[in-house]
Formats: structure tokens, sequence, C-alpha cells
């Protein structure tokens, strides 16, 4: 089992060129297919504007919009160009409301989406809308990459956030080929509940799952002595010294889509380190 079509998505180099690079790195470990997906986006919001406007501004947007996608374009052509690897670049103009859509329709074909974190210095609407069509939309599994970072591409130590959900079990089957490559996987559960199926031996049956993957696993079970799991999680990562951090997604509905959830968010913004995220 591997990663054989990555998928990655770039509004702007300055925000996506560490995720991008990571993908690269990626496709070459793993002799894989890249499709980079370079979106230009229309930020008119119609109906704001004087009567008899709306057509020009619209207009000189969609524009600006086509001439920033395609300039990010030339230059993430001009970087794939220079690798060896399999890879494809298109360039899709939309507006904020049509993100949702055109990222779903290539997340559901990648068996892996690399992204960069969607908060923090930079970042905009568009990469938390970027996230979540991916993950709750296209039902892939993404990489989520902090700025600047450099933790090898194949994590040597790798931490698995665990509380025995349907989206942390979807988390850890789509990091299963992270996971056997790694020489030191810990599985954290934060307060098991005392009433549990596995209260007796929280997270025994995931670590038995594992070892039939090949996969040797070691349990911590933490208390949560911080006001928010993301902090429990982050100093817990920290003190393993781990290089990728596994963990479920959580969302809340938004009419038909969804929402990223409270400690979802939370984890994404504190990220020091490489997350797989599935929902």
């Amino acid at each position: 089992m591997a990663y054989k079509s990555l998928l990655t998505i770039t509004t702007d180099k300055d925000t996506c060129g560490t995720a991008l690079t990571r993908a690269i790195d990626l496709a070459r470990a793993g002799d894989s297919h890249l499709d980079v997906q370079c979106l230009g986006i229309d930020r008119t919001q119609m109906g704001y504007y004087y009567g008899g406007a709306n057509v020009l501004i619209q207009q000189d947007a969609l524009e600006t919009a086509q001439k920033a996608a395609e300039e990010l374009e030339a230059e993430v052509r001009a970087q794939l160009k220079a690798e060896d690897i399999s890879w494809a670049c298109e360039t899709v103009v939309t507006q904020m409301v049509g993100v949702t859509r055109v990222v779903t329709h290539r997340a559901r074909f990648s068996d892996l989406v690399v992204l960069p974190k969607p908060y923090g210095e930079g970042c905009g609407q568009e990469h938390e809308v970027i996230m979540e069509a991916a993950m709750f939309e296209g039902n892939a599994p993404v990489l989520v990459i902090p700025p600047n970072n450099t933790a090898p591409i194949a994590p040597r130590r790798v931490t698995i956030a665990w509380n025995e959900s349907a989206e942390s079990l979807a988390a850890v089957r789509a990091a299963l080929p992270m996971l056997q490559g790694a020489d030191f996987v810990n599985i954290a559960v934060i307060d098991p509940p005392t009433h549990g199926p596995d209260r007796s031996d929280p997270g025994g049956a995931l670590s038995q799952m594992l070892a039939r993957q090949g996969v040797t696993a070691e349990i911590s079970v933490l208390a949560k002595t911080m006001p928010r799991v993301a902090d429990v999680l982050t100093r817990h990562v920290r003190d393993l010294d781990a290089e990728l951090l596994v963990m479920g997604a959580y969302g809340h509905s938004r009419f038909r889509e969804a929402i990223l959830g409270g400690a979802t968010r939370d984890m994404l913004e504190m990220a020091e380190v490489p997350v797989l995220m599935a929902h």
C-alpha cells in the first residue's frame, strides 16, 4: 500500500511553497504521480456594489484572478520541470463560492492531499475552505505541512492521537504507509472513558491491529492536565520528538458542508510537525 496519486493545491508561492516542495519529495520517494492545482480566486462578492457597477467589477476581478493564476502556474511549472517525477499542473479560476466544488472533484481521486497549514501568517479564508473541501467533501486524507518544515519525508517517529472514534481510525488507516516505515510509533490516549469498551486496555485493540500490519506501537495514557486537548498533544509530540502526528478530523454541519471543529482547529493552529488527518 502506498500513496500513488498525490495532490497539492497552491494559491500563492509564499504560503504554499513548503507544501509544494514536500509534495514533490513525497512523489519522488514513493514513485508517485503529483497533481498540482494552481487556484486563482475571484474574491468578488456580488450585491455589495452600486447599481450598474457589478458587471464591470466582476470582469476586472476575474481578469486579476486569471492573471495571478497564470503567473503562479508558470512558477510552479518551472519548478516541476526540474524534478524527476511524474506530474501534471492545471490552472483553475473560480469565485470563493466555487472553491469547494473545484477542490472536491480533484481530491476524490487522490490517495493523499498535501496542504499548508490553513491558519497563520499569510493565510486567508480560502486555505480553510480548501482543507474542508478535501477532507469532508472529497473524503481524502490530508497531510498538513507547517511553514518552513524540514521533518523527514519518511518519518521515523510518529504519534497517533487515539480516542476510539471513526475519524481517528480513518486517519490511522490512511497513515499506514508511513506507520509501516517508522522506527517508533506511539499511541496517545488522553483521559480514556471509564466506561468505554477498551477501558481496561486503552489503545490495546489498535495496537493489536497495527501489529498485524507490521507496526509495533507503544501506548501512552495521558491526563488532560491542560485546558485543551491540543495543548496536551503538542507537549506530548515535543516530549517524544515525533516527526508526524496522526489524528482524526472533526467538523460541524454547515448546511450541506462542514467546518473544522474546535479540537481540529486548535491542533492545526499549534502544529509544529506535519499532521496527517482524515475524516
